[in-house]
């Protein structure tokens, strides 16, 4: 095969690994597997990554950076929702579209949340998972309260969980079923609960916030 970076081969490799887990589940995904779905050999394998469970940590990792750049750009200024709802129905459809595109990411995803949890000394790739979807769940709350000048009414955490819950449920469904209709359904459904937990921010404070913004903005140019 050409000759490749080490970088081109760690990418390589974890492209292989989520077609070979969501394949044959993270118990038939050894190093030999990998390597040689990814067509190189075995020993290819160590000069890319120290151990396998460095490439399932980077796997995660990978899977999560395309979510974040999935969902958080519906959340950008540009999209201008007019209201919470709106915001959040625009996030969870990019979500969901993500998961059609490349449905063998997420069951990937879920088949190491699986394994980890079950496998002694493997739990630590299930909570840097769910960690990593806590956080992209609360930015994502926070960049929506900004673009649309509301608040939350309760603490942004515990409305990350509820989103992190509410997008495992469509996310497991939607692979058992393929029912794009009843996806949306759920879209609207999700939109319409979470958005029930923000309240508008009054024409002071949002004229304040849009000030705070101008600020951090002219200061970020200069």
């Amino acid at each position: 095969m050409t000759r490749m970076s080490v970088s081109e081969r760690r990418t390589a490799l974890v492209d292989a690994a989520l077609r070979v887990i969501a394949r044959d589940a993270v118990a038939g995904a050894t190093t030999r597997a990998i390597a040689s779905e990814a067509g190189m050999p075995q020993a290819s394998f160590h000069y890319a990554f120290e151990s396998r469970d460095e490439l399932m940590r980077e796997v995660v990792r990978h899977v999560l950076e395309q979510e974040e750049r999935s969902i958080l750009p519906a959340m950008a200024p540009t999209s201008a929702p007019a209201d919470m709802r709106e915001a959040l129905k625009s996030g969870l459809e990019h979500y969901f579209a993500g998961i059609a595109a490349d449905p063998d990411h997420e069951r990937a995803m879920l088949e190491l949340s699986q394994y980890s949890q079950r496998t002694p000394g493997a739990e630590h790739l299930a909570r840097l998972q769910y960690e990593s979807y806590f956080a992209l769940a609360v930015t994502s709350l926070r960049a929506a309260a900004e673009l649309v000048d509301a608040r939350w009414s309760r603490p942004v955490e515990e409305i990350g969980c509820m989103i992190v819950a509410l997008t495992d449920g469509l996310t497991s469904t939607w692979l058992a079923t393929r029912d794009d209709a009843a996806a949306h359904r759920f879209i609207d459904f999700a939109a319409d609960a979470i958005a029930r937990l923000s309240e508008p921010l009054s024409p002071s404070e949002a004229e304040a916030a849009a000030a705070s913004r101008n600020r951090l903005s002219t200061g970020a140019q200069a």
